[in-house]
């Protein structure tokens, strides 16, 4: 029996990739029941009209009609608003959520599916980054309730810690491509544009996430998601850089043996692999030929010029409702950068502004209210910010 599938984010790279490993590998295995886009109500429209789904949502509300009027004659319901993306993935009939919704905007729906018992793949960071404490909650207490990972990193590190003992692990490593800047000086960087920050050396994603990859900051994103999906400080956390792109994450153990993930720069390995734990299935996706390896480099961090992944780790330390400030800030700022209001290197200037202008509670036990104020307040400071 098919299992019901909602991908939420469905018109972004993320989701478009999903689709294509449903096509070409999982066909047999899930129906696609609900898909969800915010602003590409044509490129949703297209998608619903091909895969027709038995639901699907437009979040930005302005796009409803015209999605509307575009798949006249598709016999399934059309929602709209954040309230439609909880309808979506609360409904009984589905089965696995992809959560694929890029910034805060995914905590909602991703802490709603967990709660209504689903099988969530998540690729939206920031729902761990903001609310982890709640999301981590919210899966001790409904059973039926399953994370698995599905950025490259964690996929990587979820596929190593497979039958380790918890008192082996010594500490895990996310690697990090370094982003187009690896080599350039502070000065350098400087004169970034967002379309020198977008050409990313070896992935293809979405404008918010590579400009995070360029800054370093989507690591240091990583290293909070790491500290909720796997239970471990931040001092067991570490970040090298590894500009190939094949060695996806490593965990080292207490007899310094080091257990490594590869794989080519292809996201659809890890999405099929969450769609599909504890199996495995063949796929026609590209394959690693290990005698075309012949360099393989791997450096630490330079802070200096990317001071981002400082702050993260500043941010999880911290605790508390911290992180929810660095993510919303750093949304504000990325925005303002491709929109061209800001420099490249005000980037992480914004967000430690922010983040000095919260007086928070350390380690304060959050509820949703709690993080999606300050979710807000940290998006009005930055903004503020940006504009004086």
């Amino acid at each position: 029996m098919k299992k019901n599938l909602v991908i939420l984010g469905a018109t972004g790279s993320i989701g478009q990739q999903t689709l294509d490993v449903v096509a070409q590998v999982l066909a047999g295995e899930f129906r696609i029941y609900g898909l969800s886009a915010h602003s590409q109500g044509e490129r949703l429209a297209e998608q619903i009209k091909k895969y027709r789904p038995r639901k699907a949502v437009v979040s930005d509300h302005g796009q409803y009609q015209g999605v509307l009027a575009a798949t006249a004659g598709w016999e399934g319901q059309l929602l709209s608003g954040p309230d439609g993306l909880l309808e979506l993935v609360t409904d009984p009939a589905v089965d696995v959520v992809v959560s694929a919704v890029v910034g805060a905007a995914g905590i909602k729906p991703t802490l709603a599916a967990l709660q209504a018992g689903k099988k969530v793949a998540l690729a939206n960071k920031e729902s761990l980054v903001a609310a982890g404490e709640l999301i981590m909650a919210e899966l001790k207490k409904e059973s039926l309730a399953r994370l698995i990972p599905v950025d490259s990193e964690h996929s990587a590190i979820f596929q190593c810690l497979q039958a380790i003992a918890e008192a082996d692990l010594k500490q895990i490593h996310l690697t990090a491509s370094g982003g187009p800047f690896a080599r350039w000086t502070v000065k350098e960087m400087k004169k970034v544009t967002p379309e020198a920050a977008l050409a990313h050396p070896t992935w293809r994603m979405g404008g918010k996430i590579t400009i995070d990859s360029a800054t370093l900051m989507n690591k240091g994103l990583e290293v909070i998601e790491a500290h909720w999906l796997f239970g471990l400080p931040y001092d067991q956390i570490k970040v090298v850089i590894h500009p190939q792109s094949i060695v996806h994450s490593l965990i080292e153990l207490v007899d310094g043996s080091l257990l490594a993930q590869l794989g080519p720069a292809d996201m659809r390995l890890p999405i099929q692999y969450a769609l599909t734990f504890p199996e495995r299935k063949e796929n026609p996706f590209s394959r690693i030929d290990l005698y075309q390896l012949s360099d393989l480099q791997f450096y630490p961090p330079d802070v200096k010029r990317f001071p981002c992944l400082e702050l993260a780790y500043a941010a999880g330390r911290a605790g508390g409702a911290l992180p929810t400030v660095l993510n919303a800030a750093n949304e504000e700022a990325v925005y303002a950068f491709l929109a061209g209001r800001i420099d490249f290197l005000a980037i992480p200037r914004l967000i430690e502004r922010a983040m000095n202008a919260y007086e928070r509670a350390i380690n304060q036990k959050l509820d949703l209210d709690t993080i999606l104020a300050v979710d807000n307040w940290a998006r009005r400071i930055t903004r503020e910010l940006i504009s004086g």
